[in-house]
């Protein structure tokens, strides 16, 4: 069998098996067997097994599961109704400032954890309600919702970025530091697109709440602790991406504690939960990197060079192409399973164009950030929507589009100024 017609086999056998309802666990995995007995036959299921031993086995995937506890911890505890609280009080007397407020309160959300699908349905839950009680405008209070729960897979830690670190052999302390500077770019953007269509709103000017801000800072104060135990010590370069992760689980639980929220059920749960996720992860990219092999054993890897060679375009042209892909079919197709299939058939091409990694990979983690974003298939839109029983379909859908459009303009930026990407992975290196 030619590689193209492998590779045509396997991607139409994937869509075949997500489009009847498999999970994607289940769909990479059958995709696996059957690769395996079609390149191989029954004597390749010891490369099957051991391919899903040496990656179930890599300490590099601890940080996923040591992520995942943080974040559950954080969010099951309800400390993120006190930094709600704080960054409520020390938000100063402005018009529309439950948007400020939810640009504020999700950049810190991403750095404390990597889901946006967690991020929106929290805001979707406690801010979308005091933003339809007090008048805001539904589509750009849905808006502000979605684009601030789409930077926790940009700003670190970021789950996103360690699987990509994985599949594509990159570092995955410089992908995890690469999203600080382009996450606070998305969120000054979406604080522009506010300001700048809140123009001639009917809103009031709204007053601070009660409380001191002496009082809110120091309730603050913990919270950025794990922010710094878990950024700071990679880009001080005095901890690995894994060591700062068990770091920032150790400071959630002290939050939780000092905070009184620490109990047995709260830990059952939140074992638990982390337990099931992280499981499911580590499936998926033990599938993913088996299906890599069986990509450079069918030759699709030189194939696959070899073409975009022969088309004659230059970096700037495939770059363009293989950002477009991504960007028209995770409108269709879950943007998780994309990225699977993806990243072996991307790599090779990554290297012949001489892109520099942390700068592409990136850019590509945003565009699947943005694939979230996008109607009809975003689980970022779905996680708002059954979150908030006031929204319409919609709304939802009307209020992604302006979003997306922000995002967009952020990758052109990023694609531009290369340097806001690559600065800070420089100082590890």
């Amino acid at each position: 069998m030619s590689w193209l017609a492998f590779l045509c086999l396997a991607i139409g056998l994937l869509l075949v098996l997500l489009f009847s309802g498999v999970k994607i666990f289940v769909g990479f995995l059958v995709l696996n067997l059957v690769g395996v007995m079609v390149l191989i036959g029954p004597r390749g299921f010891g490369l099957f097994t051991n391919s899903i031993f040496e990656t179930a086995t890599s300490p590099t995937l601890v940080t996923v599961a040591l992520f995942v506890l943080m974040g559950e911890v954080l969010f099951r505890s309800g400390t993120v109704d006190i930094l709600f609280r704080s960054v409520d009080r020390l938000i100063g007397r402005l018009r529309g400032r439950l948007y400020v407020i939810t640009i504020a309160l999700s950049t810190v959300f991403g750095a404390l954890s990597g889901s946006a699908v967690a991020v929106a349905a929290m805001l979707g839950r406690s801010v979308m309600p005091l933003m339809q009680d007090r008048g805001y405008d539904t589509r750009r209070s849905a808006g502000t919702i979605l684009a601030g729960a789409s930077l926790a897979p940009i700003i670190p830690p970021s789950l996103l970025a360690i699987i990509v670190g994985s599949l594509a052999d990159v570092s995955i302390a410089g992908l995890l530091v690469a999203g600080l500077l382009p996450g606070l770019l998305f969120a000054s953007l979406t604080l522009a697109y506010v300001f700048i269509t809140e123009r001639g709103s009917a809103i009031p000017e709204q007053s601070r709440p009660e409380g001191s801000a002496l009082r809110a800072m120091l309730d603050m104060l913990p919270f950025l602790l794990v922010i710094f135990a878990v950024m700071g010590l990679i880009i001080l370069g005095i901890a690995t991406p894994s060591e700062s992760a068990a770091t920032g689980v150790v400071g959630a639980l002290i939050v939780a504690g000092l905070f009184g929220r620490l109990d047995m059920q709260m830990l059952r749960e939140t074992v638990t939960s982390a337990l099931t996720i992280s499981v499911v992860i580590l499936i998926i990219v033990a599938s993913a990197k088996l299906f890599s092999q069986l990509l450079s054993f069918a030759g699709a890897t030189r194939g696959l060079v070899a073409l975009v060679s022969d088309l004659g375009l230059g970096p700037d042209m495939t770059f363009l192409m293989m950002m477009l892909i991504p960007f028209v079919l995770c409108m269709f197709i879950d943007q998780i399973a994309f990225m699977l299939l993806a990243i072996p058939i991307y790599q090779p091409i990554v290297a012949a164009m001489g892109f520099d990694p942390i700068w592409f990979w990136t850019l590509f983690m945003v565009n699947l950030t943005v694939g979230s974003l996008t109607p009809p298939f975003g689980y970022t839109l779905f996680a708002l929507k059954g979150a908030n029983d006031r929204l319409t379909t919609a709304d939802v859908f009307g209020a992604a589009w302006p979003i997306v459009g922000i995002f967009v303009t952020g990758m052109a930026i990023l694609w531009a100024v290369p340097g806001i990407v690559t600065l800070i992975p420089g100082f590890l290196q």
